[in-house]
Order: C-alpha cells, then sequence, then structure tokens
C-alpha cells in the first residue's frame, strides 16, 4: 500500500535529534548555517521524506538513506565531485548509476557509502547526488562496472516535487 503524503513542523527536541544525526552522518554543521533552532518542515510523500529547512528542500531520506537535494547548494563544495563525461549525461539525468567508463576525473576523497556530486565535464552543473559503491582510491583503478548509486537527479520525483513547492 502506498505511503500517505503528510506535512508537520518537527518539534523542538526532534530537530536536536535530527541536527546531530545530520553531522554524524553528513559531516555537515546545519547548527552553523541555520542557527541552534531552525524550523524544520517534514514533507512525507511517496518518494521520500524530505526537509525543508527556511523554505527549502534540502535533504531528504529514501529507504533510510540520509542525503542532501540538489538545492543545497551551500554544501556543495564540502562533498567529492565525480565528473562524467557529456555522454554520461543523459543516462544519469534519467536516473541511471553511474559506470566507470563514463567519469572522466574523480575530485575529492570518500570511502565507499560516502556521497558524492555527479556534475558534467563542460559546464561542472550538478547533475545528481549518489553514493559511492568504492573509495576514491580504488574507483581510481576500475575500468567498468558501476561505481556510483544514484540517489537523487535532476528531474525526478523527488526534484519536481521540490521545484513544484
Amino acid at each position: 500500500m502506498p505511503k500517505k503524503c503528510r506535512k508537520y513542523t518537527m518539534k523542538s527536541k526532534d530537530v536536536k535529534k535530527f541536527l546531530l544525526e545530520v553531522s554524524s552522518k553528513l559531516g555537515v554543521d546545519l547548527e552553523q548555517l541555520f542557527g541552534s533552532k531552525p524550523r524544520i518542515e517534514v514533507n512525507e510523500t511517496a518518494t521520500a521524506d524530505i526537509y525543508v529547512l527556511d523554505g527549502r528542500a534540502l535533504l531528504a531520506r529514501q529507504d533510510e538513506t540520509l542525503f542532501f537535494t540538489l538545492d543545497f547548494e551551500e554544501i556543495f563544495s564540502s562533498f567529492p565531485k565525480i565528473v562524467v563525461d557529456m555522454g554520461a549525461v543523459p543516462y544519469v539525468c534519467k536516473g541511471a548509476d553511474v559506470m566507470s567508463p563514463g567519469i572522466r576525473s574523480i575530485k575529492g576523497d570518500f570511502e565507499q557509502d560516502d556521497l558524492v556530486i555527479i556534475v558534467d565535464e563542460r559546464h561542472g552543473k550538478p547533475l545528481a547526488v549518489g553514493s559511492a559503491l568504492y573509495g576514491s582510491e580504488e574507483m581510481k583503478t576500475l575500468d567498468r562496472g558501476k561505481v556510483i548509486k544514484t540517489l537523487h537527479y535532476v528531474g525526478d520525483k523527488l526534484w519536481e516535487h521540490i521545484k513544484g513547492s
């Protein structure tokens, strides 16, 4: 049975727990960006739970995986980037996982399961947020196979929900 959609504002005690979770899982200090008591609205949708801070959908949780959305540009510089060739762009923008042959470069160090930003080689525009299937050093040695699991991409249901709200 599909999950019912609902919206609610997170209670202050839950906000504190959430800020600690984000800090430990993503390494992002939301208190520094939004203060110690930000107003967080939760939009539970069939696609994901979306966390809205200061009117912007910046974080999401899908299948127990917490990740930032493509709208959270302030933290992009803190995360590693996977630069894909232009041939991979249409596939990534349709939700495909990133394959090793499509990678032009890896910027930054990361471990398996860390979040990465997938960008195109021509403009450096963020296309997707993914979870690394390998650490950066091992990924550099691979010449075939899937290396990044795509969690959120330009044009997906989460993107449409964010842009439509």
